[in-house]
């Protein structure tokens, strides 16, 4: 039911142009996935996010498991019906979320307690527990639980929070015992190569049709995360899809991809967009400033969103202002389909072993401010 097909390695950059065969629809890659959390991308119908040629979506596991619970979506059919969503989605494992808590939780080798941050009562994540809740969402694609330890942390606990990651990986291997929901094993190490690269050689082993890195793009500077994706590209499995977790600039986006990485995510290009602010292919553009208040041209007159084509940065800078709901949706339309697009370009330079052509030319444009 998973399979993955590699088309294209870019002779240059060894970047990768593939398709990920799922039961709800096959996923052209290198792909970046909008974040529902809560089984919706805020602000955004399902058609739209059609109409812009999303291939997948990722929900979010803690927020599930809280609101409206797993044992809802369960019986409404699972994630795809209860959301209206015929294409595939992911969820994570809710474990970047707990460890974000910060003194509202507890870890142990067992699991983490820790309190709901909507009201907050007390629940219990297990390996065993993650995977009963993940089975019930009914993604195609699942996360095993981890421990993403944060970085600046001493060399000592970034190996026990990989021990207890690899740990817990055996864990959900054994409790994920149905053949319709890929389990990808998750890389951590946090910021040190050789920790990293044990990490991988040890979830690869786990690995039958994709393999994640995790705990990278969490405040760390741009060239360490580049430096710990080149040191364990070597000992990725080739005949999967490899997916960064978290990340959702598009220099990220085109790091990653140049460094052999075909998925991608992060609520970004909805967040910002929500606080007023677009990625164009001129760079980023904040609409509530003044110099937009008479300025009549679209957002970004090489983009061919619903937004750029009918709208003024004006009109845009109007709505922000006036705090209308509409400036979060259409902000989100373009900004979604501004990375969608990104990565629909890297993916045909890749096949021409144009990828460095192509993205020298989207920095010229993007950074020439």
């Amino acid at each position: 039911m998973f399979s993955y097909e590699l088309l294209h390695i870019d002779k240059h950059t060894g970047a990768r142009a593939g398709v990920f065969h799922t039961p709800h629809g096959d996923i052209e890659t290198p792909i970046f996935m909008p974040v529902g959390t809560a089984a919706t991308v805020k602000s955004l119908l399902p058609s739209t996010l059609h109409e812009l040629g999303t291939q997948i979506l990722l929900s979010n596991t803690y927020h599930l498991y809280l609101r409206p619970g797993s044992d809802i979506v369960r019986r409404a059919g699972g994630l795809h019906k209860f959301m209206n969503w015929n294409k595939p989605i992911l969820t994570d494992s809710g474990g970047f979320q707990v460890f974000s808590l910060g003194d509202l939780r507890k870890i142990t080798d067992d699991g983490v307690t820790f309190s709901s941050h909507i009201d907050g009562s007390k629940h219990v994540f297990t390996p065993e527990s993650v995977m009963a809740t993940e089975h019930d969402l009914g993604a195609d694609v699942i996360m095993a639980f981890d421990e993403c330890s944060t970085y600046g942390c001493s060399k000592e606990y970034a190996r026990s929070a990989m021990n207890r990651t690899h740990k817990w990986l055996d864990r959900c291997a054994k409790a994920h015992t149905n053949g319709v929901q890929m389990l990808f094993p998750i890389i951590q190490g946090n910021m040190f190569a050789d920790l990293r690269v044990e990490s991988v050689k040890y979830v690869r082993d786990y690995a039958q049709c994709g393999i994640a890195v995790g705990g990278l793009s969490v405040g760390e500077p741009d060239q360490i995360m580049y430096e710990m994706l080149d040191v364990i590209r070597p000992y990725l499995p080739d005949n999967m899809p490899r997916y960064l977790m978290g990340v959702g600039t598009p220099d990220y986006i085109l790091e990653g991809i140049e460094r052999g990485i075909d998925m991608c995510d992060c609520v970004l290009p909805t967040r910002i967009a929500r606080n007023g602010t677009a990625m164009t292919t001129h760079g980023k553009v904040v609409v509530r400033n003044g110099c937009y208040r008479e300025d009549f041209s679209p957002l970004d007159e090489e983009c061919d969103c619903y937004c750029c084509k009918n709208f003024s940065k004006a009109y845009l800078r109007h709505l922000v202002n006036c705090k209308e709901i509409l400036a979060g949706e259409l902000l989100s339309i373009h900004n979604i389909r501004f990375l969608l697009k990104l990565v629909e370009g890297a993916r045909e330079a890749i096949k021409q072993d144009a990828f460095t052509d192509y993205k020298r030319e989207f920095y010229a444009k993007y950074y020439k401010k």
